[in-house]
This record gives C-alpha cells, sequence and structure tokens, in this order.
C-alpha cells in the first residue's frame, strides 16, 4: 500500500441485473479527481462479498506505483502505465488527461513522460472501469 492517507466513498448502483459497487476518493470537491474503483456482481449477489472483491481490487491498485518523481517531474517507473481517461473540464477547449496514480497527468505531460520511450513499441488496451487492470 502507498505511504498516502485515502478517503475513499461508496455507493452501490442496480443497473437491471448487475450490481455494481464503486468506490471514489473524493480530492476537495472534484469526483473525478483520484483513484475510483468499480466492481460489478449479479443483482442478487452479497453485498458484502462484493464489497471484499472491491477492497481487494483497491489494495493491489493501491499497492502499485506508476510514476516516480525525478528532479521536480515525473517519470514513468517502469515499463507499463495503468490509469482512466478523463478530460480536463474545459468546455470551451475539452482535451483528454489522464489519472494515473491517483493524479490528474495532463495530456501534454503524459507525451513528455513517453519521450523516454522513444523508439519503443506499445499496446494501448481500453477496459470497461470494472475490470481489473
Amino acid at each position: 500500500m502507498d505511504d498516502n492517507d485515502h478517503e475513499f466513498h461508496f455507493r452501490s448502483l442496480l443497473l437491471g441485473d448487475q450490481l455494481s459497487l464503486e468506490a471514489f476518493e473524493l480530492v476537495g470537491d472534484d469526483e473525478t479527481a483520484g483513484y475510483r474503483f468499480q466492481i460489478l456482481g449479479e443483482a442478487e449477489s452479497e453485498p458484502f462479498a462484493l464489497l471484499g472483491r472491491l477492497v481487494q481490487k483497491m489494495k493491489r491498485a493501491l499497492s502499485m506505483k506508476h510514476l516516480e518523481p525525478d528532479a521536480g517531474r515525473l517519470l514513468i517507473a517502469n515499463t507499463t502505465v495503468r490509469g482512466r481517461i478523463e478530460w480536463n473540464g474545459e468546455e470551451h477547449a475539452p482535451q483528454p488527461c489522464v489519472m494515473i496514480d491517483g493524479r490528474r497527468i495532463e495530456w501534454n505531460d503524459l507525451g513528455a513522460m513517453l519521450l523516454a520511450f522513444e523508439g519503443w513499441q506499445f499496446r494501448l488496451e481500453m477496459l470497461d472501469p470494472s475490470d481489473e487492470a
């Protein structure tokens, strides 16, 4: 687990024949900032069993670090980066950004981090929020 304290809020949603449990970290008033986790189960599932699976998923994710500080900037720690695609929140000029290790990384900053891997191949795979990344 990382050394930072995280405060998560939980919610459950009944989506037809599925039960969704979500955990999201509030950073200020911004629900899209910080970590976010989801797990799906059958509508008849035992909610506490699903909650246990969600907590295990959270622990696994919090134990991994994909970015490391170096001389006042962030670098990709290894060769794998996991995160979530978001947007910058600007209605007049929407741009993508990503959440990595619970922090917002602007698209240009991610590009600068990727320059360290110039010439390398990569695979970009999109996963449902309820899947394990």
